[in-house]
């Protein structure tokens, strides 16, 4: 099937992303870091800010369970800019080719509204697409099915002739299900090789 519309996700994708960065000097015990972040301030607390939740009631909900962690609980949004240290270059060069090409690209990414717009700021590549869906702005979010349908609506994409690129397994079988092509993204050479695969035009990558 000819592929007319290319959706990137945008964390692990285009931009790297790591909460352990600012909390290895917030939290030094390797131990006690873990926990914090599969328990305290973990990825399925932080998901309900991509769905729309306010960063003060999610530290309240966070500090109700754990008042003992109340400092590090607050670090977690105020040191949000250093969890984003660099773009994936590959993965930019390859979105920026495919965008010169005259394909169609646009971005589907769970992220909090306000974090993504701090993100656009640093990375001014997030704003060179057709446009954006941020799940945070209208509190859908992947792998939810409704999130696919309205990024569609929204950008007049033809389900079959769409591919999704996303890192999260969940999210790849999110985007079929509904009907889009996907590609579970592994690295930029990998993405160049499939893009090629399917006739795209993607750039000679460094080795």
């Amino acid at each position: 099937m000819t592929i007319d519309h290319i959706v990137f996700d945008i964390g692990k994708v285009l931009i790297h992303y790591d909460p352990h960065i600012p909390y290895r000097s917030i939290i030094p015990d390797e131990a006690e870091r873990a926990f914090f972040l599969a328990e305290v301030c973990s990825h399925d607390w932080n998901l309900e800010q991509d769905r729309g939740r306010p960063w003060p009631e999610a530290e309240a909900e966070a500090i109700a369970r754990h008042p003992d962690r109340e400092d590090a609980i607050r670090a977690f949004r105020r040191n949000w800019h250093l969890m984003v240290p660099h773009a994936h270059d590959g993965s930019v060069a390859i979105m920026r080719q495919l965008i010169a090409a005259g394909i169609d690209v646009t971005l589907l990414t769970n992220f909090a509204s306000d974090t993504f717009r701090e993100a656009q700021a640093k990375f001014p590549f997030l704003t060179e697409t057709r446009g954006v869906t941020v799940s945070g702005e209208i509190r859908l979010i992947k792998p939810d099915a409704a999130i696919y349908h309205r990024h569609a609506r929204d950008f007049g994409l033809e389900p079959a002739r769409t591919l999704f690129i996303d890192d999260t397994p969940i999210n790849v079988t999110g985007a079929r299900d509904v009907g889009w092509q996907a590609i579970h993204f592994v690295s930029a050479e990998a993405l160049a090789r499939d893009l090629a695969a399917r006739g795209l035009p993607v750039p000679a990558l460094p080795r």
